[in-house]
Protein backbone atom coordinates (compact mmCIF):
# COMPACT_ATOMS: atom_id res chain seq x y z
CA UNK A 1 0.00 0.00 0.00
CA UNK A 2 1.45 3.49 -1.05
CA UNK A 3 2.39 5.63 2.23
CA UNK A 4 0.61 8.58 3.66
CA UNK A 5 1.69 11.53 1.37
CA UNK A 6 0.67 13.90 4.07
CA UNK A 7 -0.54 17.50 4.20
CA UNK A 8 -0.91 19.78 1.34
CA UNK A 9 -1.14 23.36 1.91
CA UNK A 10 -2.28 25.31 -1.00
CA UNK A 11 -1.83 29.58 -0.62
CA UNK A 12 -4.40 31.60 -0.64
CA UNK A 13 -3.90 35.50 -0.79
CA UNK A 14 -6.03 38.72 -1.46
CA UNK A 15 -6.15 39.36 -5.07
CA UNK A 16 -5.72 35.33 -5.57
CA UNK A 17 -4.92 33.63 -8.87
CA UNK A 18 -8.56 31.66 -9.16
CA UNK A 19 -8.02 29.12 -11.87
CA UNK A 20 -4.45 27.59 -10.20
CA UNK A 21 -5.71 28.01 -7.16
CA UNK A 22 -8.96 25.86 -8.46
CA UNK A 23 -5.85 23.20 -10.29
CA UNK A 24 -4.36 22.78 -6.88
CA UNK A 25 -7.60 22.43 -5.03
CA UNK A 26 -9.19 20.05 -7.45
CA UNK A 27 -5.96 17.63 -7.47
CA UNK A 28 -5.13 17.17 -4.33
CA UNK A 29 -8.67 18.14 -1.90
CA UNK A 30 -11.02 16.49 -3.91
CA UNK A 31 -12.25 13.17 -1.84
CA UNK A 32 -10.55 10.10 -3.83
CA UNK A 33 -13.20 7.12 -2.47
CA UNK A 34 -12.08 5.08 -5.75
CA UNK A 35 -8.49 4.73 -3.76
CA UNK A 36 -8.35 2.11 -0.88
CA UNK A 37 -5.34 4.10 0.31
CA UNK A 38 -4.51 7.17 2.07
CA UNK A 39 -4.92 10.18 0.03
CA UNK A 40 -3.40 13.47 0.65
CA UNK A 41 -5.01 15.46 3.41
CA UNK A 42 -5.22 19.28 2.26
CA UNK A 43 -5.62 22.61 3.57
CA UNK A 44 -6.10 26.23 2.43
CA UNK A 45 -3.60 28.30 4.08
CA UNK A 46 -4.22 32.05 4.12
CA UNK A 47 -1.99 34.71 3.78
CA UNK A 48 -4.34 37.83 5.03
CA UNK A 49 -6.65 37.42 7.01
CA UNK A 50 -10.06 36.76 5.34
CA UNK A 51 -12.28 37.19 3.46
CA UNK A 52 -9.91 37.73 0.35
CA UNK A 53 -11.01 38.64 -3.09
CA UNK A 54 -10.15 36.19 -5.71
CA UNK A 55 -10.22 37.30 -9.65
CA UNK A 56 -13.74 36.86 -10.68
CA UNK A 57 -15.59 38.57 -7.60
CA UNK A 58 -14.93 35.32 -5.40
CA UNK A 59 -14.16 35.78 -1.73
CA UNK A 60 -11.70 32.85 0.30
CA UNK A 61 -11.76 32.52 3.60
CA UNK A 62 -8.98 30.32 4.60
CA UNK A 63 -8.96 27.45 7.19
CA UNK A 64 -5.81 28.13 8.70
CA UNK A 65 -2.85 30.92 8.69
CA UNK A 66 1.02 30.94 8.17
CA UNK A 67 1.44 29.00 10.95
CA UNK A 68 -0.09 25.65 9.43
CA UNK A 69 3.05 25.52 6.85
CA UNK A 70 5.32 24.65 9.45
CA UNK A 71 3.49 21.25 9.58
CA UNK A 72 3.07 21.19 5.62
CA UNK A 73 3.95 18.13 2.98
CA UNK A 74 3.91 20.12 -0.12
CA UNK A 75 3.18 23.55 -0.57
CA UNK A 76 1.47 25.15 -3.37
CA UNK A 77 1.80 28.63 -4.71
CA UNK A 78 -0.53 29.61 -7.01
CA UNK A 79 0.09 32.50 -9.41
CA UNK A 80 1.25 35.09 -7.46
CA UNK A 81 -1.42 38.77 -7.52
CA UNK A 82 1.72 40.85 -8.40
CA UNK A 83 4.90 39.99 -10.09
CA UNK A 84 6.68 43.61 -8.89
CA UNK A 85 5.30 42.93 -5.28
CA UNK A 86 7.85 41.65 -3.20
CA UNK A 87 6.03 38.73 -1.03
CA UNK A 88 5.74 39.84 2.70
CA UNK A 89 8.51 38.43 4.91
CA UNK A 90 6.53 36.00 7.05
CA UNK A 91 5.63 34.69 3.78
CA UNK A 92 9.41 34.43 2.71
CA UNK A 93 10.54 32.45 5.73
CA UNK A 94 7.93 29.97 6.23
CA UNK A 95 8.67 29.12 2.53
CA UNK A 96 13.20 28.63 3.81
CA UNK A 97 11.99 27.41 6.68
CA UNK A 98 10.02 24.45 5.12
CA UNK A 99 12.34 23.68 2.39
CA UNK A 100 15.01 23.28 5.05
CA UNK A 101 13.38 20.59 6.82
CA UNK A 102 12.27 18.90 3.34
CA UNK A 103 8.62 20.19 2.25
CA UNK A 104 8.11 20.00 -1.10
CA UNK A 105 7.31 23.38 -2.93
CA UNK A 106 5.18 23.69 -6.61
CA UNK A 107 4.60 26.80 -7.82
CA UNK A 108 2.16 27.76 -10.60
CA UNK A 109 2.93 30.07 -13.41
CA UNK A 110 4.04 33.53 -11.77
CA UNK A 111 3.80 31.98 -8.02
CA UNK A 112 7.70 31.09 -9.40
CA UNK A 113 8.09 34.73 -8.25
CA UNK A 114 7.55 33.95 -4.91
CA UNK A 115 9.75 30.92 -4.38
CA UNK A 116 12.69 33.13 -6.12
CA UNK A 117 12.05 35.84 -3.80
CA UNK A 118 12.87 33.47 -0.69
CA UNK A 119 16.08 32.34 -2.37
CA UNK A 120 15.41 28.71 -2.35
CA UNK A 121 15.65 28.04 -6.18
CA UNK A 122 19.01 29.92 -6.32
CA UNK A 123 21.76 27.58 -7.87
CA UNK A 124 18.27 25.45 -9.42
CA UNK A 125 16.30 25.14 -13.02
CA UNK A 126 12.90 26.55 -12.86
CA UNK A 127 10.46 27.54 -15.59
CA UNK A 128 7.27 29.66 -15.69
CA UNK A 129 4.84 31.14 -18.16
CA UNK A 130 6.73 32.33 -21.35
CA UNK A 131 5.90 35.64 -21.15
CA UNK A 132 7.36 35.51 -17.46
CA UNK A 133 10.65 34.05 -18.46
CA UNK A 134 12.96 36.72 -19.23
CA UNK A 135 11.64 38.81 -16.62
CA UNK A 136 12.25 36.18 -13.95
CA UNK A 137 15.81 35.41 -15.35
CA UNK A 138 16.50 39.63 -15.49
CA UNK A 139 14.96 40.04 -11.69
CA UNK A 140 17.17 36.74 -9.97
CA UNK A 141 19.90 35.91 -11.91
CA UNK A 142 21.28 33.10 -9.57
CA UNK A 143 18.54 30.85 -11.15
CA UNK A 144 18.47 28.73 -14.48
CA UNK A 145 15.51 30.07 -16.14
CA UNK A 146 14.00 27.42 -19.04
CA UNK A 147 11.05 28.85 -20.60
CA UNK A 148 10.12 26.04 -22.89
CA UNK A 149 9.09 23.50 -20.75
CA UNK A 150 5.68 22.80 -19.12
CA UNK A 151 7.47 22.40 -15.44
CA UNK A 152 10.48 21.45 -13.88
CA UNK A 153 11.09 18.84 -11.81
CA UNK A 154 14.32 19.96 -8.61
CA UNK A 155 13.24 17.25 -6.37
CA UNK A 156 12.06 19.45 -3.75
CA UNK A 157 11.19 22.44 -5.79
CA UNK A 158 8.58 21.98 -9.01
CA UNK A 159 7.68 25.37 -11.27
CA UNK A 160 5.59 25.03 -13.94
CA UNK A 161 4.39 27.52 -16.70
CA UNK A 162 1.29 29.09 -17.56
CA UNK A 163 -1.90 28.12 -15.72
CA UNK A 164 -2.83 24.48 -17.52
CA UNK A 165 1.13 23.58 -17.34
CA UNK A 166 0.24 23.55 -13.33
CA UNK A 167 -2.46 20.85 -13.64
CA UNK A 168 0.42 18.82 -15.21
CA UNK A 169 2.81 19.38 -12.98
CA UNK A 170 0.35 18.19 -9.67
CA UNK A 171 -0.45 14.99 -12.04
CA UNK A 172 3.66 14.69 -12.19
CA UNK A 173 3.80 15.28 -8.28
CA UNK A 174 0.81 12.74 -8.12
CA UNK A 175 3.06 10.04 -10.17
CA UNK A 176 5.66 10.71 -7.99
CA UNK A 177 4.04 9.86 -4.80
CA UNK A 178 1.33 7.20 -6.44
CA UNK A 179 2.76 5.65 -9.60
CA UNK A 180 1.28 6.60 -13.41
CA UNK A 181 -1.64 4.68 -12.77
CA UNK A 182 -3.46 6.60 -10.32
CA UNK A 183 -2.28 9.79 -11.51
CA UNK A 184 -3.77 8.55 -14.62
CA UNK A 185 -6.65 7.72 -12.54
CA UNK A 186 -7.06 11.15 -11.51
CA UNK A 187 -6.67 13.01 -15.01
CA UNK A 188 -9.61 10.46 -16.17
CA UNK A 189 -11.56 11.90 -13.52
CA UNK A 190 -10.60 15.69 -14.21
CA UNK A 191 -11.92 14.33 -17.80
CA UNK A 192 -8.22 15.53 -19.29
CA UNK A 193 -5.70 14.25 -21.10
CA UNK A 194 -2.96 12.18 -19.12
CA UNK A 195 -0.20 14.27 -17.51
CA UNK A 196 2.10 15.78 -19.80
CA UNK A 197 6.06 14.96 -19.80
CA UNK A 198 7.57 18.04 -18.00
CA UNK A 199 9.82 18.65 -21.18
CA UNK A 200 7.03 19.15 -23.43
CA UNK A 201 7.18 22.60 -25.09
CA UNK A 202 4.98 25.45 -23.96
CA UNK A 203 2.35 26.60 -26.94
CA UNK A 204 4.56 30.05 -27.76
CA UNK A 205 2.72 31.73 -30.04
CA UNK A 206 4.04 30.93 -33.85
CA UNK A 207 2.85 31.33 -37.42
CA UNK A 208 0.10 29.35 -38.32
CA UNK A 209 1.29 26.09 -40.09
CA UNK A 210 -0.43 25.16 -43.49
CA UNK A 211 -1.50 21.63 -41.70
CA UNK A 212 -3.21 21.94 -38.31
CA UNK A 213 -1.62 19.82 -35.84
CA UNK A 214 -4.62 18.03 -35.02
CA UNK A 215 -3.13 16.09 -38.20
CA UNK A 216 -0.72 14.58 -36.38
CA UNK A 217 -3.24 12.58 -33.94
CA UNK A 218 -3.58 9.83 -35.57
CA UNK A 219 0.03 9.20 -36.72
CA UNK A 220 0.40 9.63 -33.08
CA UNK A 221 -2.11 6.87 -31.98
CA UNK A 222 -0.67 4.46 -34.73
CA UNK A 223 2.89 4.62 -33.29
CA UNK A 224 1.09 3.95 -29.69
CA UNK A 225 -0.20 0.64 -30.70
CA UNK A 226 3.53 -0.24 -32.43
CA UNK A 227 5.78 0.72 -29.61
CA UNK A 228 7.46 -2.27 -29.37
CA UNK A 229 8.62 -2.04 -33.74
CA UNK A 230 11.85 0.12 -34.31
CA UNK A 231 9.78 3.18 -35.67
CA UNK A 232 12.20 5.00 -37.90
CA UNK A 233 11.66 8.76 -38.57
CA UNK A 234 11.57 8.11 -42.62
CA UNK A 235 8.80 5.77 -41.45
CA UNK A 236 6.82 8.08 -39.83
CA UNK A 237 6.94 10.46 -42.36
CA UNK A 238 6.39 8.08 -45.14
CA UNK A 239 3.17 7.60 -43.17
CA UNK A 240 2.32 11.73 -43.54
CA UNK A 241 3.11 11.93 -47.32
CA UNK A 242 5.88 14.43 -46.08
CA UNK A 243 9.52 14.95 -46.48
CA UNK A 244 11.73 14.03 -43.21
CA UNK A 245 12.41 17.66 -43.22
CA UNK A 246 8.97 19.03 -43.13
CA UNK A 247 7.78 15.80 -41.10
CA UNK A 248 10.34 16.88 -38.50
CA UNK A 249 9.50 20.41 -38.53
CA UNK A 250 5.83 19.57 -37.84
CA UNK A 251 6.48 16.99 -35.27
CA UNK A 252 8.05 19.39 -33.25
CA UNK A 253 5.19 22.22 -33.62
CA UNK A 254 2.81 19.60 -32.44
CA UNK A 255 4.43 18.33 -30.03
CA UNK A 256 7.64 19.91 -28.83
CA UNK A 257 9.48 17.18 -28.95
CA UNK A 258 11.40 15.32 -31.55
CA UNK A 259 10.34 11.66 -32.52
CA UNK A 260 13.03 10.60 -30.73
CA UNK A 261 12.29 11.92 -28.21
CA UNK A 262 8.51 11.40 -28.46
CA UNK A 263 9.06 7.70 -28.40
CA UNK A 264 11.26 7.45 -26.20
CA UNK A 265 8.76 8.87 -23.60
CA UNK A 266 5.60 7.03 -24.76
CA UNK A 267 8.43 3.82 -24.18
CA UNK A 268 8.84 4.99 -20.43
CA UNK A 269 5.19 5.78 -20.06
CA UNK A 270 4.09 2.61 -21.07
CA UNK A 271 7.10 0.59 -19.23
CA UNK A 272 5.90 2.34 -16.39
CA UNK A 273 2.12 0.82 -16.47
CA UNK A 274 3.31 -2.76 -17.50
CA UNK A 275 5.55 -2.50 -14.11
CA UNK A 276 2.93 -0.74 -11.97
CA UNK A 277 0.16 -3.56 -13.49
CA UNK A 278 1.79 -6.52 -14.15
CA UNK A 279 4.56 -8.93 -13.13
CA UNK A 280 6.34 -9.85 -16.35
CA UNK A 281 10.04 -9.55 -16.19
CA UNK A 282 12.01 -7.08 -17.38
CA UNK A 283 13.36 -8.76 -20.28
CA UNK A 284 10.01 -8.90 -21.76
CA UNK A 285 8.69 -5.65 -20.78
CA UNK A 286 11.57 -4.18 -22.54
CA UNK A 287 11.05 -5.92 -25.51
CA UNK A 288 7.20 -5.23 -25.38
CA UNK A 289 8.17 -1.16 -25.06
CA UNK A 290 10.79 -1.32 -28.10
CA UNK A 291 14.15 -1.46 -26.12
CA UNK A 292 16.97 -3.33 -27.91
CA UNK A 293 18.13 -4.99 -24.42
CA UNK A 294 17.05 -5.48 -21.16
CA UNK A 295 19.73 -3.29 -20.45
CA UNK A 296 19.37 -0.42 -22.03
CA UNK A 297 15.81 -0.40 -20.93
CA UNK A 298 17.21 -0.02 -17.82
CA UNK A 299 19.47 2.53 -18.39
CA UNK A 300 16.69 4.33 -20.40
CA UNK A 301 14.69 4.06 -17.31
CA UNK A 302 16.62 5.34 -14.11
CA UNK A 303 17.23 7.89 -16.36
CA UNK A 304 14.06 9.11 -17.41
CA UNK A 305 11.90 8.35 -14.15
CA UNK A 306 14.86 8.69 -11.70
CA UNK A 307 14.39 4.69 -10.31
CA UNK A 308 15.70 1.73 -11.53
CA UNK A 309 12.57 -0.37 -12.68
CA UNK A 310 12.97 -2.95 -9.45
CA UNK A 311 12.89 -0.33 -7.62
CA UNK A 312 9.79 1.61 -9.22
CA UNK A 313 7.60 -1.80 -9.29
CA UNK A 314 8.87 -2.64 -5.61
CA UNK A 315 7.31 1.19 -4.85
CA UNK A 316 3.96 1.33 -7.26
CA UNK A 317 3.42 -2.34 -8.13
CA UNK A 318 1.26 -3.96 -7.08
CA UNK A 319 2.37 -5.60 -4.24
CA UNK A 320 5.01 -7.39 -6.07
CA UNK A 321 8.69 -7.46 -6.43
CA UNK A 322 11.27 -6.27 -9.03
CA UNK A 323 13.22 -9.00 -10.70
Amino acid sequence: MPKDPGLVAVLAYDGLCTFEFGIAVEVFGLPRPEFDFPWYRHCIVGLEPGPMRALGGIQVLAERGLEALEQADTIVIPGWRDRDETPPEALLVALRAAHGRGARLLSICSGVFVLAASGVLDGCRATTHWRHSAELARRFPAIEVDPAVLYVDAGQLITSAGSAAGIDACLHLVARDFGTRVANSVARRLVISPQRAGGQAQFIPTPLAPTPRGDLAPLLEWARQRLQQPLEVSQLASRMAMSERTFLRRFREATGMTPKAWLQHERLARARELLESADDPHESIAERCGFRSVESFRAAFRSGVGLPPAAYRERFGQGRGGR
